[in-house]
């Protein structure tokens, strides 16, 4: 009887194709918008943890704080006796304290030049990014010591400098401000960071080579931020306590007084950032939700306006032995069948949509097969909800009245 309904429902939909395709149009873009919203949304959280994740494994980051004018109201930067001293102090709690400064600097090799990132670094820095040289060499303790003008360049500095001249960078002199350094690696690459930037776009030099040559200062403090690599067992909200004493008490800020610096758990802000995404991806798969309402509102429609065509046909099958029951499963059926195979084609579009989508936005495709499995259950839900009244009046007709409808 059932497998004959559905029959019955196929024929029904082949005899007025368009009237059905118009009819399942809300719950194909309903069941599509949802899909493509949740996979674009999942690829998006993916691109922000592995960016988030590419400036290294447990890091935690401090700055001078945001609110502290000391002196001419400029930020109280670090001074390296504050990193060696923080290092006494929660040594058995980290892998590497990596002091960093940078500035933007014109690079130039012969007619060539591009403007990009100067970082001063000490050996630490590649323990907290996990960041390697893929060609050359790293710095030697002698050249950390000495300061020597030698360099590391990034990929798109790789690019910009040394691709038109098709020359290797490895051995060669670059100019950057009013120095000249040899370059001794290339570094990996990382592609962009969490924010968008490139983080190939750099030129890594010792940091006293940095501090002496490229930002001349006669303060001590002269480190814009400390990157703290903690070891894999050590949690990071302890850390942040224990970081927060030891540099109230090297930078003597006395009790009441406000902290003149600022740590960030990349740990906590890859948490918040994939929370948002996904808070965002299901609100505004909630909106798109709404196209299946008014879907199921279409199907309704179409059902009651093929009710009345269908009155005498009704009439007929109620004179001659039919069921209320029979008839309303009927119905129900038809509705079922018009909401679930506009399911069905929704899945199909969003699939291609999102998987074009996402190689335009270059995120990647990561479809969830869940989401599509009970998206199709709803969307058969909504041919049952909406289906319900239309069926139900067809199983209530009075069969005399049936078929002297005109």
């Amino acid at each position: 009887m059932i497998l004959n309904a559905f029959f019955l429902a196929f024929r029904q939909i082949r005899r007025n194709f368009l009237r059905a395709i118009l009819t399942m149009l809300g719950v194909i873009i309903g069941v599509g918008a949802v899909i493509i919203m949740i996979t674009l949304g999942n690829g998006t959280t993916q691109v922000i943890t592995e960016r988030m994740s590419s400036l290294g494994s447990n890091i935690l980051l401090v700055f001078p704080a945001r609110d502290q004018t000391p002196g001419k109201g400029g930020r109280k930067q670090f001074m390296l006796q504050d990193v060696e001293d923080l290092e006494l102090q929660i040594g058995h709690l980290v892998r590497a304290i990596a002091p960093l400064s940078s500035t933007s600097v014109l690079a130039q090799f012969r007619q060539g030049n591009t403007q990009t990132q100067a970082q001063g670094i000490n050996a630490d820095y590649f323990i907290a990014t996990n960041w390697e040289v893929t060609q050359g060499r790293n710095f030697t303790k002698e050249e950390y010591r000495a300061g020597s003008n030698v360099c590391i360049i990034g990929e798109s500095v790789r690019k910009n400098l040394f691709n038109t001249s098709n020359v290797n960078p490895l051995g060669m002199r670059i100019r950057l401000g009013s120095i000249v350094c040899d370059c001794v690696g290339i570094l990996e690459s990382k592609g962009q960071g969490a924010m968008g930037n490139d983080q190939d776009d750099v030129i890594l030099l010792p940091l006293k080579t940095y501090q002496r040559s490229i930002s001349k200062s006669d303060s001590l403090y002269n480190i814009s931020r400390l990157m703290i690599s903690l070891k894999d067992e050590v949690d990071s909200t302890m850390a942040v306590g224990e970081i927060t004493g030891a540099l109230r008490g090297i930078r003597n800020i006395r009790e009441g007084q406000k902290d003149d610096f600022e740590i960030m758990d990349t740990k906590q802000i890859i948490e918040m950032m994939k929370s948002t995404t996904a808070n965002l991806t299901l609100f505004l798969g909630a909106i798109a939700g709404v196209s299946l309402i008014v879907g199921g509102i279409g199907i309704m429609n179409i059902m009651l306006v093929s009710v009345t065509e269908r009155t005498k046909e009704i009439g007929t099958r109620l004179a001659i032995g039919a069921l209320e029951s029979e008839v309303l499963l009927q119905f129900l059926i038809e509705a079922v069948t018009l909401s679930s195979l506009g399911g069905l084609i929704g899945i199909i579009l969003a699939f291609f949509g999102s998987l074009g989508i996402s190689h335009l936005m270059q995120i990647p495709f990561d479809f969830d097969y869940s989401v599509a499995l009970i998206a199709f259950i709803f969307s058969a839900f909504i041919g049952i909800l909406f289906g319900y009244l239309p069926a139900r009046r067809a199983s209530r007709l009075n069969p005399i009245d049936a078929l002297r409808h005109e």
